[in-house]
């Protein structure tokens, strides 16, 4: 049997989401292969919305591993509000990087309209071809992407997605379960510093991204009802919003009404997600 981790030929975009799963993949691609060769490149795409934790984890991850990892960023080359250009990247790092959704904007401005479910644009934007026109720029034609989809969710697994190249599920093949994932983390000396919960977590990808369900929206205005700010603004500029079920603005001023009383009962609020923000499903 062929080792899971180890480097299929050629070229090797390994995707790094900034959570505990990609960041394990990672670990485990380092332990099979030493020492990572030029033809591997690991790629972190920013939105400008992700939580400061991650970003001090991604860092953390390259620091202690000896890893270099990329920081990308959707860039917009003219003007985007006239379409007058071409999407194009910025290579950043930690201190660099947007933090008030700077990229996510620029997509928007070129669009004029917000994601939603029907419309995914922003993870294969802001993430897929963020990396992709990276690597094309340092001259790859072909490669495997490894993405981190573990095994006990291999249905999230779609080969059929050529966007950039051949992918690669090294979880999948070594049969990682979220269980796995966890054991891991608890013996390693830093971890994410995000909110856990049965081995979710809430506050990661971008922080209010309108996939998660909506007790996990609530919980977030809640406890960080600034965090909703970008989000209504967003709504009100562009005159349209991200979820089917009414906007952002309507969903805070909601949980001010109700108060704490309104968690007390599953039954208050969704607590359906729309997937994962991984851009590769």
């Amino acid at each position: 049997m062929v080792e899971p981790y180890k480097l299929p030929d050629g070229n090797v975009q390994i995707s790094f989401s900034g959570g505990r799963t990609s960041a394990f993949m990672l670990h485990q691609i380092l332990e099979a292969n030493g020492d990572l060769p030029d033809r591997v490149q690991v790629l972190f795409s920013n939105t400008g919305k992700e939580m400061e934790e991650t970003l001090s984890f991604v860092n953390e991850c390259s620091v202690r591993w000896g890893v270099p990892i990329t920081w990308l960023e959707y860039d917009y080359a003219g003007d985007a509000q006239k379409r007058d250009g071409y999407p194009t990247f910025n290579v950043v790092n930690h201190n660099s990087a947007s933090r008030n959704g700077e990229p996510f904007l620029r997509v928007l401005e070129h669009r004029q309209f917000p994601p939603n479910l029907r419309s995914r644009f922003c993870s294969s934007e802001l993430k897929v071809r963020t990396m992709k026109r990276y690597l094309k720029h340092k001259g790859w034609r072909d490669w495997h992407a490894a993405v981190g989809i573990r095994g006990d969710e291999a249905q999230r697994v779609n080969y059929k997605n050529k966007e950039c190249g051949d992918l690669w599920y090294p979880l999948v093949q070594a049969h990682v379960t979220k269980r796995h994932v966890s054991d891991f983390w608890q013996s390693q000396p830093f971890d994410l510093q995000l909110l856990n919960v049965g081995g979710k977590t809430p506050h990661g990808n971008c922080d209010m991204c309108f996939l998660k369900s909506e007790a996990t929206l609530a919980a977030i205005m809640r406890d960080m009802p600034e965090r909703a700010d970008w989000w209504i603004d967003i709504e009100r500029r562009f005159g349209k919003r991200f979820r089917h079920k009414g906007t952002f603005a309507e969903l805070r001023d909601f949980v001010d009404a109700q108060q704490d009383w309104l968690f007390s009962d599953e039954g208050n609020l969704c607590q359906a997600d729309g997937g994962d923000c991984t851009g590769w499903s």
